[in-house]
């Protein structure tokens, strides 16, 4: 039983492990996304977490679902990004329009409400 529960775990963790956990916020395409005018979507994630992996797959599917939206994501861990954007905590997520900030939330998984957050900044 004990051999089962381990094996039943490391399953978990390889495919929580690879479901998108990248960083792929860069200065240059964040400022370049705002000065098209998209609307831009980041969060903030850090290794072994459920709610970050909770939450990308939402912004995952949300991207493929929302024109003109732009997303980005960082590991928590790096200190230069998570200064420039003042984020704390992972599972931060926040929307940029017109270059500000209009939306921040701090460990928000729920489909309906980053959905209604993204639609309110379109």
């Amino acid at each position: 039983m004990k051999n089962i529960l381990t094996l039943i775990f490391c399953v978990f963790l390889f495919n929580f492990n690879a479901t998108a956990k990248e960083t792929t916020y860069n200065k240059v395409d964040f400022d370049k996304a705002l000065s098209e005018g998209k609307v831009v979507v980041v969060s903030s994630w850090i290794k072994y977490c459920t709610s970050c992996a909770s939450q990308m797959k939402v912004l995952n599917k949300a991207v493929n679902e929302f024109d003109n939206i732009e997303y980005f994501a960082f590991d928590v861990t790096n200190k230069e990004i998570a200064k420039f954007f003042n984020v704390q905590y992972q599972t931060t997520l926040l929307i940029f329009k017109e270059n500000k900030e209009i939306y921040r939330s701090i460990g928000e998984t729920s489909k309906d409400l980053i959905y209604k957050a993204i639609r309110s900044s379109i």
